[in-house]
């Protein structure tokens, strides 16, 4: 019988320390209709590594977490062709009772929402970065089943687009935008993934789901705490690709805001120095899309109480960085 290691790596203020879960993949009874694969082992037939168009379509179970993480090595080039067993997984400090499927280079449909702040502050480059938000969603929506929307956000969020794969309504919704106002930031992040991205439903074929934020994160009007904010994107299972408009060298309260918001949902922060290079964090984030993984695995000890779960993935090549977001909140029964 297959046996799985799984490892967890803790950094903390005193010298780091290693800890080692092992348990042996013995699957509990399950109904002849769900098939299941063991946690050592590849997906059972039917379940494809690689999603492509025409793959078989794998349904999430209502106590399975259906995980989208990349994995970069420490200039930041992606790493593909990893194998499952490339990976250590913790939930909630435990060993997944079971893996049920993993795909390498997905084709997953998206779920993107462009969130644009339109506020005062940004006026004179605004022009700019609504042609690269359009160009983005030009090279980013291919498939059929892809979706997005488009908000922007002074005082107040306004959805000009909401969810379509038509790309003229897209782009028509992108530059109906018009800047002026205050800046209320997380009122806006907030009201994206509870009205547009947040799906309490569950046995759905999985998506990936992410926001695009275009702002200097500095806000001023929101009536959403940043932590709020945080956690309805955690319980959207929303990644968020932050772009800062902060031209000036320095890294202000604004940068702050938006690199903690990306790295507590699994996403990234990009800097660019200056409005011509917009256009390439937005090539950077497509990239990432084309570039990741998805890992669906049962929890061990799952309780739909409605808790958070923290998830801890290493690959056990340190030389590879494994990012995803930090965890998710548990469905009430």
């Amino acid at each position: 019988m297959n046996r799985l290691m799984f490892s967890l790596v803790l950094a903390a203020a005193v010298p780091v320390a290693a800890l080692h879960a092992q348990q042996t993949a013995t699957p509990p009874p399950a109904p002849a209709t769900n098939a299941q694969a063991p946690a050592a082992q590849q997906p059972a037939p039917g379940q494809a590594d690689e999603s492509g168009d025409n793959a078989p379509v794998i349904r999430v179970g209502v106590n399975e977490v259906n995980l989208i993480f990349t994995v970069t090595d420490k200039h930041g080039h992606y790493i593909p062709n990893l194998k499952q067993s490339d990976f250590a997984l913790l939930d909630d400090q435990k060993a997944p009772e079971r893996v049920t499927s993993f795909r390498q280079q997905i084709n997953l449909p998206l779920r993107v929402g462009i969130v644009i702040d339109a506020s005062t502050s940004i006026r004179t480059r605004f022009q700019f970065e609504q042609q690269s938000a359009v160009e983005f969603l030009l090279e980013v929506l291919k498939s059929r089943s892809d979706r997005a929307f488009v908000m922007g956000f002074d005082v107040t969020p306004n959805v000009t687009q909401d969810w379509t794969n038509n790309l003229d309504g897209l782009e028509t919704g992108i530059n109906r935008l018009r800047p002026g106002g205050g800046t209320a930031l997380f009122d806006a992040v907030y009201t994206a993934c509870r009205d547009k991205l947040l799906d309490e439903s569950r046995g759905q074929e999985p998506v990936r789901k992410a926001i695009i934020l275009l702002s200097d994160g500095d806000d001023n009007q929101s009536r959403v705490h940043p932590d709020e904010a945080i956690k309805m994107c955690q319980r959207a299972e929303t990644i968020i690709y932050a772009i800062s408009t902060n031209w000036t060298p320095s890294r202000g309260k604004g940068d702050q805001v938006l690199t903690e918001m990306a790295e507590e949902t699994g996403g990234q922060v990009f800097f660019p120095p200056s409005v011509e290079e917009v256009s390439n964090s937005f090539k950077s984030i497509e990239e990432e899309l084309r570039s990741q993984y998805a890992l669906t695995y049962a929890p061990a000890d799952f309780k739909y109480d409605g808790a958070f779960r923290t998830i801890y993935l290493y690959c056990n090549d340190r030389r590879y960085k494994a990012r995803t977001r930090r965890g998710y909140f548990a469905p009430r029964q």
